[in-house]
């Protein structure tokens, strides 16, 4: 999470390699981010951010600055956070963050979208309007079901939110059965880390892992 008062120090390894004159690839082929001693991420998604003040303290070699412990309402939290502080599912939260009442808070920091703890905490869902007259059919809210053409398109969208991603929440975002989602799913996953192993002769563990995929996953 960036704590309150702190947006303004993030950075992302893109800045972070800016900063020392590289490229942000020659900044991952080193791994120097990865090294003991490099300041933790403040975010556990695909782009990673930093605080800039601990960047500077470790780039000049002093001692990296702990960061404020204490929750704050302007504490500004990621998904993954956001969902986690709520108790939900992410496939939840990202249904929620849909609404007005809660998108029009929304910040993007390094890209990466973050929302107000107290806007996440509060935040109370309009119960929906009954319309079905025990006829059966979909849900209220149920979306459509994506065409196949579409389908590893949008799986893909869906998979750099979250690496992640299970077939149930293909199949809750986008309406197609399970046994589709998996599929688009297992093809999406195994074509990036085809490119991983590739470019970079990697094993599909160490590219699983590279990607973010969770073990069992792959």
């Amino acid at each position: 999470m960036i704590r309150a008062g702190r947006q303004h120090l993030v950075r992302t390894l893109t800045d972070i390699a800016e900063q020392q004159g590289i490229a942000v690839q020659t900044l991952l082929n080193s791994g120097q981010h990865l090294a003991e001693g490099f300041p933790a991420p403040l975010n556990a998604g695909r782009t990673r951010l930093y605080d800039g003040d601990q960047v500077d303290a470790h780039l000049a070699g002093l001692p990296v600055p702990e960061l404020p412990t204490a929750d704050d309402d302007d504490d500004l939290l990621d998904r993954q956070e956001a969902a986690a502080l709520r108790g939900e599912p992410l496939s939840v939260w990202d249904r929620r963050k849909k609404d007005p009442v809660v998108s029009e808070h929304l910040v993007r920091v390094g890209g990466v979208e973050h929302w107000p703890r107290h806007i996440v905490r509060d935040y109370t869902p309009t119960p929906r309007a009954r319309t079905s007259r025990g006829g059966g059919g979909r849900p209220t809210g149920a979306g459509d079901q994506v065409p196949r053409d579409q389908l590893p398109v949008r799986v893909a969208q869906l998979l750099d939110q979250d690496p992640a991603l299970t077939a149930a929440d293909v199949t809750d975002r986008l309406g197609v059965h399970r046994n589709t989602a998996q599929a688009a799913l297992t093809a999406v996953r195994a074509e990036r880390m085809a490119d991983v192993m590739d470019q970079h002769a990697l094993t599909a563990a160490q590219a699983a892992a590279a990607l973010g995929y969770p073990a069992g996953q792959m």
